[in-house]
């Protein structure tokens, strides 16, 4: 079974307000799930709005990240009040906490974006961490969410370093799919992958004119919104598991091991991971436009101030034993670097992570 896509998705200015109608057909009690006190007046707005479409509405925030506690928690608030809908309103960790809690439940979720950081309103896929914000594991859920809300009036109000992470994250679809299901003969999975080559041609070309641009009539910036959170997400949709992730991922989801004050986004650790696959592509697999790769990436997220090493991440892999951890994780059994059409050891991630870390790989 593949799941594509939501089943409706309203896109553009005022999206919110025209799915209204719809969502007063498929809902009677909605649960809206939030998290942080920046959204607060948006939604705010949805919780009126709904009550104005005669819903009987109740709202529950995350404490956390998308972890098990937190789950248990709103699936309990839900259940003591017999909403039929999750309404998950956020960034990727309420959106890929409201998607696991409906399809726990059998109740359909409607997603509403408040950033374009990541392309979780779109995917039937959660990633669930612990408390503190490390990486569990994904889950590949029953259906992607019955309807997808992606209001560019809302996305707005996000913070630039919001849409800064999440052109990093859906530059990762190219070079993780590329690599790891070019010589996969299936015309779905590869025409997904030339989605993702023409994703990451107008990234690269739009990206910096959206971060620094005005909102109001200016396409690199809607072209670019869209882009992270909605083709990002077709593409996954389209090729299935092989074109999601493979070392960018698998680097990330290691480096969130480590607990730091600083929480950072998830397409910021991503990029780090991206410029290590590349690295590691070079030197294990011979790739010659490795490094011509990774200057092209370099300009682009210098430009949109995104970090470029895991000491930027406020992570010095050199104490602690942080290395053989990341190390360590990154190469387990069911990690996504082994999705590479090459062996990987453990030996080879801390060489590359310390030579990186140490720039005796110049970038």
């Amino acid at each position: 079974m593949q799941s594509i896509s939501p089943e409706t998705i309203y896109r553009g200015n005022f999206a919110w307000e025209k799915s209204l109608p719809q969502i007063a057909k498929l809902t009677k009690s909605p649960l809206i799930l939030g998290r942080s006190i920046h959204t607060n007046n948006l939604r705010n707005k949805i919780f009126i709005d709904l009550k104005n479409e005669n819903l009987y509405v109740n709202s529950a925030r995350l404490k956390f990240d998308c972890c098990y506690e937190d789950i248990s928690r709103v699936k309990n608030i839900i259940s003591e009040n017999n909403n039929d809908s999750v309404i998950a309103a956020g960034g990727g960790k309420v959106l890929d906490s409201g998607k696991y809690i409906a399809d726990c439940l059998n109740i359909p979720c409607i997603s509403v974006p408040l950033s374009a950081s990541t392309c979780a309103g779109w995917t039937a896929l959660s990633n669930i961490y612990t408390k503190d914000g490390q990486f569990i594991k994904d889950v590949s859920l029953k259906s992607c969410p019955k309807i997808l809300v992606y209001d560019h009036k809302f996305i707005q109000t996000a913070p630039s370093r919001t849409l800064a992470s999440g052109i990093a994250d859906a530059l990762a679809k190219w070079y993780e799919s590329s690599i790891t299901s070019s010589t996969i003969e299936d015309g779905l999975v590869q025409q997904a992958i030339q989605i993702s080559r023409v994703l990451r041609d107008q990234l690269l070309i739009d990206g910096e004119k959206a971060i620094k641009g005005e909102f109001e009539d200016n396409p690199s910036w809607r072209n670019t919104i869209e882009a992270c959170g909605l083709t990002a997400g077709l593409i996954g949709g389209i090729g299935g598991e092989k074109c999601r992730t493979a070392a960018a991922h698998a680097f990330h989801n290691a480096i969130t091991q480590i607990i730091t004050p600083n929480k950072f986004l998830h397409g910021e650790i991503v990029g780090v991971g991206l410029l290590l696959q590349l690295r590691l592509e070079e030197l294990k697999n011979n790739n010659k436009l490795a490094d011509q790769s990774i200057k092209q990436l370099l300009v682009l997220m210098k430009q949109l101030n995104l970090p470029t090493t895991i000491r930027q991440l406020g992570i010095n892999v050199f104490e602690n034993n942080n290395l053989e951890k990341i190390a360590e994780f990154t190469c387990r059994d069911k990690s996504e670097i082994h999705f590479l059409p090459f062996e990987i050891h453990k030996r080879d991630i801390v060489e590359v992570i310390a030579n990186f870390e140490q720039q005796k790989i110049k970038i």
